[in-house]
């Protein structure tokens, strides 16, 4: 009895020591887009024993959906990668765990992404930490930019320069084209039209998305620019009414000049398109200068999580941190977050992908709860604006476009507060 009553006691003295909690298991989404990496990150991280996390993929344009409703009837998992973009809208709905402490307690806080973080950050908390990314650039295609008597390693460093070689692609005839850009493609464009704008000393959004500023002049420059091409036969008819089935087909059949992009394109080039070479530089603002959209996913964790799984989420996201998990997100698909560490990351990979790195670093991320609103709705204000204001016949009408998108997207951010 004795014994008995000793093992007992030694075996509730064990769990109470330092570094013998017990092992915790939690459930982990990510959308199909992460289908790469993080099946191996996760499997690197449920090798070293103990922790554990349980993987489930979701196709990328239910993620949302599927995460609000489960949140409402309280089966969302435990963490979830999410759209950083979506960051402040589940924030603001209560859905999200006060991440705070734990990000500024680690002694890189300040080599995470910074456009990651502030698109995380709600009320002065932070809900959302950087997990995977990709960087908006610009590509060339070599092959073309030879034919026609251009310097192939020369990349553009602002409009006029895109505009020229772009002309002179087109110059050569047989269904070839200056440039190339998804014009009904909401989405696409604010990845990859925006960082010009920006770049150039505008702003989508002020006040952490309480202000919508399309009426300025930086964004009326950068959509004469994209017109005036149009006008001028650089871009293939078929652009107006691509909702972004070709961002990436257009510039990969190889009778594309210059397109903007992501950095995914690199591996996709490389894996499918072998023979087509090609170069990665930054987007460029009208006079120079540059920027980028800095996109990926930020992981969250769900408000009704409870406490003692903290450890273990806490554990994987830092894993996720260190330099081997950083390489294992680099080698499978994804930029890394921490700057002080990429180029570690991503050695032994393509060099463009350290151009990607770097536009990532500067990148920026529109801030607002009601983006999906205001930017990805297949007739929302965005869409509607460029797309009618990319082929307008007259200045005027680009102006007309302008404030009425002024106007509706105001009015969306108004009305949600």
């Amino acid at each position: 009895m004795k014994l008995k009553t000793f093992l007992s006691g030694a075996a509730i003295a064990a769990l109470a020591l330092p570094g013998l909690a017990q092992a915790e298991t939690f459930s982990l989404w990510v959308r199909s887009d992460g289908s790469e990496f993080m099946p191996k990150l996760v499997d690197a991280f449920n090798a070293k024993g103990g922790d554990k996390a349980e993987l489930q993929i979701v196709p990328v344009n239910e993620l949302v959906q599927k995460y609000a409703i489960a949140a409402a009837g309280g089966s969302e998992p435990d963490a979830l990668s999410l759209d950083l973009i979506y960051t402040p809208s589940f924030a603001q709905a209560g859905q999200l765990k006060d991440l705070t402490e734990f990000a500024k307690s680690l002694p890189y806080y300040d080599n995470l992404s910074k456009a990651h973080l502030t698109v995380g950050t709600y009320d002065g908390k932070i809900y959302g930490m950087p997990f995977s990314a990709d960087a908006s650039v610009l590509v060339w295609n070599k092959n073309l930019f030879e034919e026609a008597g251009l310097d192939p390693d020369n990349a553009p460093t602002n409009w006029a320069e895109i505009r020229d070689d772009a002309a002179a692609v087109a110059a050569l005839g047989d269904d070839t084209y200056g440039f190339y850009f998804s014009g009904n493609c909401g989405g696409c464009n604010i990845f990859t039209f925006m960082p010009l704008v920006w770049a150039s000393g505008g702003a989508l959004f002020e006040d952490e998305g309480a202000k919508a500023t399309v009426t300025t002049p930086q964004m009326k420059d950068a959509i004469e620019f994209y017109r005036g091409m149009v006008e001028d036969g650089l871009v293939p008819a078929g652009s107006q009414t691509d909702a972004g089935s070709n961002f990436f087909a257009a510039f990969a059949g190889g009778n594309i000049g210059i397109t903007p992009s992501g950095s995914f394109a690199i591996g996709a080039l490389n894996n499918q398109y072998p023979d087509l070479e090609y170069g990665v530089t930054y987007l460029p603002g009208k006079d120079g200068g540059w920027s980028s959209f800095a996109g990926g996913d930020n992981i969250v964790v769900s408000a009704k999580t409870e406490d003692a799984k903290m450890p273990a989420i806490q554990a994987f996201i830092e894993f996720a941190y260190s330099p081997d998990g950083q390489k294992i997100l680099a080698q499978n698909g994804s930029l890394p977050v921490r700057d002080d560490v990429a180029e570690q990351a991503l050695e032994g990979l393509d060099s463009r992908y350290l151009i990607a790195a770097r536009a990532m670093a500067k990148g920026k991320t529109p801030y607002s709860p009601v983006f999906n609103d205001l930017i990805n709705s297949l007739n929302g204000p965005w869409v509607t604006m460029l797309n009618r204001a990319f082929y307008a016949d007259s200045g005027e009408e680009v102006d007309e476009a302008m404030e009425e998108a002024q106007d509706e997207m105001q009015s969306i951010i108004d009305s949600s507060r």
